[in-house]
């Protein structure tokens, strides 16, 4: 039997102790060979010319050379996979939407409390996520944002009878969704999101879409009223995401709950919400991303009468939450990203009886 080789990580920090506890933590993980650290970007070039790694780990704000540039300049020469692993203030946050435009397959934040008082803690999880990204596609890893209509009408609320939309995203998803939501006209419906995304970068993240679209893109309060023409992401960390009914309206709520597939937000959580919320006037979207949180949800979608879509493995950076949609018969239509917006906003509305990618009998099937 042949026994897979450990994915091969370069460790890209300024601080002695991340170096040291992620060094640690890759090593205790029998998938993952640390093959170099370094401090600056003059040893981590270096390094990354000598040892070649799956993956780089990296801290945007570095000495001397930034880390933005060093990204920029790797991407254009010998692009690898980049997990950017930042600091939670509104400076680093901005520059983290910046590196992920600029071809980072994913984000993790560095704990509050400081790296000795958290970082250990969430390894466990920067493995899992490393070891997706060590497999992510870096050719469509770069944001290329679609053209922009207009924003030329004012909001109205999306009223019961109306289509709600609803996108879920993990790895590769801050580039899919720049890529798409500029292709929304500013009167489309309502799209609500959850991209997974550390607490204290959602805001950063919606306010660069913001600039790129034709739709309002803010970041979800408790309590929001959903409104053709505005798309809500839900903040990232502590709370998870619902759409709900309030007499003729939509409104989003923000509520306590343990993660769902490992994840709060929950893409899941928010879709099973919008299936019991809208029903047939649902229209939902399972994007690139790792495991599986969104298949459950997009399959009840699809049960209540909405339409379901999975983007394909051709053109996803990480092909997890929307393979298991397919498989389990969750979606409806599988297309590439670029044809995901207008499918979305087509009339009229294909039903249930349509199963176009999906195999006889699927509907009825339980994800286990």
């Amino acid at each position: 039997m042949t026994v897979a080789r450990p994915i091969s990580v370069l460790i890209v920090d300024d601080s002695a102790m991340v170096r040291k506890l992620l060094s640690m933590g890759f090593e205790a993980d029998p998938r993952f060979r640390v093959v170099g650290t370094a401090a600056n970007v003059e040893t981590a070039q270096r390094l990354l010319d000598e040892t070649a790694p799956d993956v780089v780990t990296l801290d945007v704000e570095l000495p001397h050379v930034d880390g933005l540039t060093w990204l920029k300049r790797i991407m254009a020469t010998r692009p690898v996979p980049v997990v950017v692993i930042s600091s939670l203030d509104r400076g680093s946050a901005e520059i983290t939407m910046q590196a992920m435009e600029l071809g980072a397959v994913d984000v993790i934040a560095k704990p509050m409390g400081g790296v000795g008082a958290g970082l250990g803690q969430i390894i466990q999880d920067i493995c899992a996520r490393v070891g997706a990204a060590a497999t992510a596609r870096i050719d469509l890893a770069v944001a290329a944002p679609g053209r922009m209509a207009a924003r030329a009408r004012p909001l109205w609320p999306s009223r019961n009878g109306q289509r709600v939309m609803g996108i879920g995203s993990s790895t590769g998803g801050g580039q899919a969704l720049a890529r798409i939501l500029p292709l929304f006209p500013a009167d489309s419906p309502a799209i609500l999101i959850v991209q997974h995304m550390p607490e204290g970068f959602t805001a950063s993240f919606a306010k660069r879409l913001d600039g790129l679209c034709a739709m309002e893109v803010r970041e979800a309060r408790d309590g929001d009223l959903v409104q053709d023409g505005l798309v809500l992401i839900a903040p990232g960390g502590g709370r998870h995401m619902e759409v709900r009914r309030s007499g003729a309206l939509y409104r989003v709520a923000l509520v306590n709950g343990a993660p769902v597939c490992f994840s709060r937000p929950s893409v899941d959580v928010m879709l099973f919400s919008l299936a019991q919320a809208a029903g047939a006037n649902a229209v939902a979207a399972i994007l690139t991303g790792m495991g599986r949180d969104g298949a459950k949800g997009l399959l009840r979608v699809r049960e209540a009468g909405g339409r379901t879509i999975a983007q394909d493995a051709a053109t996803c950076v990480v092909h997890g939450m929307p393979g298991v949609a397919a498989e389990i018969g969750a979606a409806q239509q599988i297309l590439p990203l670029d044809a995901i917006p207008e499918a979305m906003q087509r009339e009229p509305a294909f039903r249930q009886s349509e199963t176009q990618a999906t195999a006889p009998g699927a509907l009825n099937r339980r994800p286990g």
